[in-house]
């Protein structure tokens, strides 16, 4: 690889599969560019590369179109969320307060 280039991965997973493309891109290449660039939305359809929520070694980035990527950096594609996680933990403590006040009740 000659200096003009650095080495990155790109990974996306889904609960059954998961696949990691390693590529040579150009230095000054932006994370949107390298998840561009891995054509990942051909082996799996509806993924929408352009507008994605991405990040780097687990760490969500603000502005992927904008954060250059340096050698040996792995680009991670994150799925939609199916459900607020607020709201989730808003649900259990509701039905966790419940069953406290139906036991309660039992006594």
């Amino acid at each position: 690889m000659d200096k003009q280039s650095i080495a990155v991965e790109v990974v996306y997973a889904l609960a059954d599969r998961q696949k990691l493309v390693g590529l040579s891109v150009p230095r000054g290449t932006t994370v949107r560019e390298a998840a561009l660039r891995s054509a990942l939305d051909r082996d799996f359809p509806g993924l929408d590369l352009a507008s994605a929520p991405l990040g780097v070694f687990g760490k969500a980035v603000a502005r992927p179109e904008e954060r250059m990527l340096e050698e040996g950096e792995r680009v991670e594609i994150y799925r939609p969320l199916i459900a607020d996680p607020k709201e989730v933990r808003k649900q259990r403590a509701a039905r966790a307060a419940k069953a406290k006040g139906d036991e309660d009740l039992s006594r």
